[in-house]
């Protein structure tokens, strides 16, 4: 078994998108998130946690340890119960092992950080649990992720598109095709932030220096299987990890994120590729105790 990780972590994640939309809102008819005041794009934490899951279920494909708890089609409640049937009891009956056993919190909290790679990493709100009166219902998780946003503002334009088939034999006698919309950003490219807790893995979840590894591949990865034809053309384009000395970390995680300036090159007036960006790190802002490395 893998070493519990042992450093505080900070990163930094850029990533583009060419003629697509990154991460609609369904409140807005599915049209890609702008923030309205500024015209910034903007991508949430969860669209990217699925993304990574995504790609650790594929990998792994449940592999022991590396099973996924928010997952599709799967209730969560069928999830909880396998650690009921860990412990040989069930949902009547745990409230009178409690009594029994005060360590049986722990025990249910240590089976489902054990088992499940995204509860090891991001936590959960185990529904379950919390309704038994348990004390391990809310995991907090050591990775942390902020919602991305456009380095410059967008763009969302509608585009008209057209097909053959049609839907209904009625509609068949009167055309040919059909008409349909899709909302798409031409380019941008964003920038989200990152935090990894070496004290909640130690105290909480367990999160381990392979899980750290797996978590930078799917990162690098998380867009090479998941394309579709709504997000366009989506890759991860930097990946900049900062590695405290210690577990309470060196400074400031601002100070390491300041570091990172991403900016458009003078004679670009419409960005549409990552080469219209620089991305420069002024290691002078940064503590010489904190390791700086670029996975890409």
């Amino acid at each position: 078994m893998s070493e519990i990780i042992k450093n505080r972590y900070e990163f930094v994640i850029l990533f583009d998108v060419e003629n697509g939309n990154p991460n609609g809102d369904p409140d807005a008819g599915n049209l890609p998130r702008i923030d309205p005041e500024s015209g910034y794009g903007i991508v949430t934490d969860v669209c990217i946690k699925r993304k990574i899951r995504n790609y650790v279920e594929a990998v792994k494909e449940e592999e022991e340890g590396y099973k996924i708890y928010i997952n599709e089609d799967v209730p969560l409640n069928r999830s909880d119960n396998t650690a009921y049937e860990y412990l040989k009891t069930n949902e009547k009956e745990i409230k009178e092992l409690k009594k029994k056993d005060p360590d049986v919190d722990k025990k249910i909290r240590d089976f489902m950080c054990g088992n499940f790679f995204d509860i090891r990493t991001f936590g959960a709100v185990m529904t379950t649990f919390v309704k038994a009166a348990l004390n391990c219902g809310q995991v907090r998780g050591p990775v942390q992720l902020g919602f991305a946003r456009s380095i410059d503002p967008v763009v969302s334009q509608e585009v008209t598109i057209t097909r053959v088939a049609i839907t209904t034999e009625k509609d068949a006698e009167n055309k040919s095709t059909e008409m349909g919309r899709k909302n798409i950003i031409p380019y941008a490219l964003y920038r989200m932030e990152g935090y990894i807790s070496a004290n909640l893995a130690r105290k909480v979840t367990g999160f381990t220096e392979d899980d750290l590894e797996l978590l930078w591949e799917a990162i690098i990865n998380m867009f090479e299987i998941d394309h579709s034809a709504a997000r366009g053309k989506m890759a991860v384009r930097e990946l900049i990890i900062f590695k405290h000395s210690k577990e309470s970390g060196d400074c400031p995680a601002y100070k390491l994120f300041d570091a990172v300036e991403v900016r458009k090159h003078e004679d670009v007036i419409y960005p549409r590729k990552y080469q219209d960006y620089s991305v420069e790190i002024h290691e002078d802002q940064i503590p010489e105790t904190v390791e700086i490395s670029r996975k890409i």
